[in-house]
């Protein structure tokens, strides 16, 4: 069986996965008739002997939808296929006179309990016509369930852009390949819950360095018995004027796997845990200390003269210890303060609006390609920083050129609260002390975070995050 569950693949990508196939010998109908039977399996589950409609469009995706109706009313069920459109390519054409079925021209007294949209695929560059979005939103309000077979009919694939308005979905089924769509917002918040329809196609054959992976649950082992609190790594984090936010991100590193965490306050003296380290030296002092595995500086730390020179004692250090900046650093973060090239791994945690600061801070290009800014700003940030980019929110996108490219699914949207992103960077800094590099420590970060916030139930604080991440850590041992 071809790899490539986990890739996440552009239009053309997907178009050469497949033209591999019809190259091997396999025609476009029986490809069609692999992703229509396979899809059909996930709609005979969910209509659970329900009448199901299935609307179709002129082009394959429409023909995947013949093949998914004609599967569903073999096995007894109500099938009703509504096609405003006729079919526009040879395989289309073949899988409507394949269906046995009545076939609509006309939708608009159609209703049911399950709605299957095959109206446009991954290929759609421009918006549904007024007609088509009428049609479409009618019979998704009169079913009970809505199922989007590749992508929802309306969104752009490469960008996550929405070009018309969209129905809710409570499925939607990738055929062949995950596509950036599926991760990607706007269009992502849309999706409902998500499955892979395999197809054969080899995605892993069209892989290139922008080619990303879907984040998976990372594989953890216990310390081993001979094992110290040195030896599983030491966590700086660097408090600044509001240490509120630096205790969070420390309290969060104790629990990803480090063995040792201080709080380094440059002279301050702030009310910390007992099992927390509180380090008043001077900060250049703290940081000579050659056991620190890694460093984490940004949550509280001010925008202010003296937060300058904090960040820049950080950034140029002489050792090439593993560096997180997170929150305050990415705002103060510029090319005159950034250090030179070197083998040592710097993270950046940016959100949307910290991304675009420092976008414009490091003179990032205007995006001239067909994936979304994020991604884009995310890719030449890391250009022109050698450093690992998080670029996180609702979506988050991971890049390091050397080591690839990571998309991180949907979480709870329960995170929108202050605080959960130091518990992000915390976590990040504690993978990086284990020996995890900057693409794999910010990986594992991101999934404890996410399963940590599935965990905590509605309306969490961050310290209630933070206190969640053990029992997330469990789960991947």
């Amino acid at each position: 069986m071809p790899r490539g569950s986990d890739l996440v693949l552009t239009v053309a990508q997907m178009q050469a996965a497949e033209q591999a196939v019809f190259d091997s010998g396999v025609s476009v109908d029986a490809l069609m008739e692999r992703a229509g039977r396979g899809a059909a399996e996930y709609v005979w589950r969910m209509a659970s002997g329900r009448a199901v409609t299935v609307l179709c469009g002129p082009g394959n995706n429409g023909g995947d939808g013949y093949v998914i109706a004609q599967v569903l009313r073999e096995r007894g069920l109500a099938v009703r296929v509504v096609a405003p459109r006729e079919p526009q390519t040879d395989a289309a054409r073949n899988a409507r006179q394949r269906y046995q079925g009545e076939i609509l021209a006309d939708g608009s007294d159609v209703s049911g309990a399950v709605l299957v949209d095959c109206l446009f695929g991954s290929g759609l560059t421009r918006g549904l016509s007024d007609e088509l979005v009428n049609l479409l939103q009618g019979l998704a309000s009169r079913h009970h369930h809505c199922i989007a077979v590749d992508l929802p009919s309306g969104v752009q694939s490469d960008s996550g852009a929405v070009l018309s308005p969209l129905p809710r979905y409570d499925l939607t089924l990738a055929l062949g390949a995950w596509k950036w769509a599926h991760y990607l917002m706007p269009a992502a918040q849309h999706m409902g819950s998500m499955h892979l329809v395999g197809i054969d196609v080899d995605a892993e054959a069209q892989r290139d360095f922008v080619t990303p992976r879907v984040l998976a649950r990372p594989h953890f082992m216990a310390p081993p018995r001979g094992a110290h609190k040195y030896t599983r790594g030491l966590v700086a984090v660097v408090a600044g004027a509001m240490p509120g936010a630096a205790l969070l991100a420390a309290q969060s590193a104790q629990h990803g796997g480090a063995g040792y965490v201080k709080l380094l306050t440059d002279g301050a003296q702030v009310a910390a845990p007992a099992d927390l380290v509180v380090d008043q030296r001077p900060l250049g002092e703290a940081l000579a200390d050659p056991r620190i595995a890694s460093v984490l500086v940004g949550p509280g730390l001010g925008r202010d003269d003296l937060a300058v020179q904090r960040l820049e004692q950080v950034l140029f250090l002489k050792r090439e210890v593993p560096t997180v900046l997170d929150a305050d650093a990415l705002m103060l973060a510029a090319p005159d303060r950034w250090p030179a090239p070197s083998n040592r791994p710097i993270v950046v945690t940016p959100h949307a609006g910290e991304l675009a600061t420092m976008a414009k801070a490091f003179g990032t290009p205007p995006n001239k390609g067909s994936l979304a800014d994020k991604v884009h700003q995310a890719i030449e940030l890391d250009w022109l920083t050698d450093a690992t980019v998080v670029a996180k929110g609702p979506d988050t996108v991971v890049f390091q050129r050397d080591l690839g490219m990571v998309l991180a699914p949907a979480v709870s949207s329960w995170l929108s609260t202050a605080g959960t992103g130091d518990v992000l960077a915390g976590l990040i800094a504690s993978r990086l002390a284990t020996g995890s590099d900057p693409l794999a420590a910010a990986s594992e970060a991101l999934w404890l975070h996410g399963e940590a916030a599935r965990l905590a139930g509605p309306v969490f604080t961050a310290g209630a995050l933070a206190n969640m991440v053990p029992a997330a850590y469990a789960a991947c041992l």
